[in-house]
């Protein structure tokens, strides 16, 4: 007999994290139910959670990055039906963790990979935003247009190519014809992270979660991790978003030195703050 409880179950929330460069903050992405999306703010020296906005769109996470010091957050979003100057799809910074946009363009197009912060003070590769004024954030950073490759926000955080990846062949535009494996040693020395996997390097589709693989190596050893996204904080812990929809740190150990269920989350499209409408 069929289980009415796991009939009734409510599937987990995917989960992503992109780290800041230069501060212990996580820019989380969360997606669940499936038309609808949230952006936290996971700070793991602390340890703490904030949860921000909520938005019935989609926002993918490999077109979205995070300003080194943790403060500003680059995304896509496909949002209908798009009633204002920025239209359904559109590009937008703002900031962490809310998605009330302080400079957004009108993409025109889901075939974009987004945008991304540079230290090239000043650069802008979009042109003058469609909404708002970008001249603040450009004191401080550039922007710059993404390129297609797989693991795009992995590549601009220390994550390299396993010596087993093919190379990328000619005419393979968007990166989308080979299988790509990622590494990423833990700082200070240890153990290596490794993440394979299509949905994993892309992120688009509502099934990703379930073909996203984590390893641990050690000693010359592969250990799969229960994780939907993984990554090292810079004190060596594991930063991870698990299978469940929580939010865990962990030593090398195994000892979970913060835990934070997201699973339960239901949509609450608030109003942000005045902060989150200011540089």
């Amino acid at each position: 007999m069929i289980d009415e409880l796991s009939l009734n179950a409510k599937p987990p929330p995917r989960l992503f994290g992109i780290p800041a460069r230069d501060a212990a903050v996580v820019a989380v992405i969360r997606r669940g139910p499936s038309d609808w999306c949230q952006l936290g703010r996971w700070d793991w020296a602390a340890p703490s959670f904030e949860a921000g906005s909520w938005i019935r769109g989609t926002v993918p996470p490999q077109k979205c990055d995070l300003s080194p010091d943790g403060r500003w957050f680059a995304y896509s979003a496909v949002n209908y039906p798009g009633r204002w100057e920025a239209g359904a799809v559109y590009e937008a910074i703002s900031r962490l963790p809310w998605l009330t946009a302080l400079a957004a363009w009108n993409a025109g197009t889901t075939y974009t990979r987004g945008i991304h912060f540079t230290d090239e003070i000043g650069r802008n590769d979009l042109g003058d935003p469609d909404v708002g004024d970008l001249g603040p954030l450009l004191r401080f950073q550039g922007l710059a247009i993404t390129r297609p490759d797989q693991y795009a926000v992995e590549r601009r955080r220390g994550w390299t190519e396993s010596s087993d990846t093919p190379s990328r062949r000619d005419g393979d535009l968007w990166d989308r014809k080979r299988e790509v494996e990622m590494v990423k040693a833990r700082p200070g020395g240890g153990p290596i992270l490794h993440v394979l996997g299509a949905y994993a390097a892309h992120r688009e589709f509502p099934e990703w979660y379930e073909g996203v693989l984590y390893y641990l190596e050690r000693n010359d050893q592969l250990e799969e991790l229960d994780a939907q996204w993984a990554d090292w904080s810079s004190d060596g812990r594991l930063l991870i978003a698990t299978l469940t929809g929580r939010l865990q740190i962990r030593t090398l150990d195994g000892a979970v030195d913060f835990d934070h269920d997201l699973s339960l989350a239901e949509p609450d499209p608030c109003p942000p703050p005045v902060e989150a409408e200011r540089w």
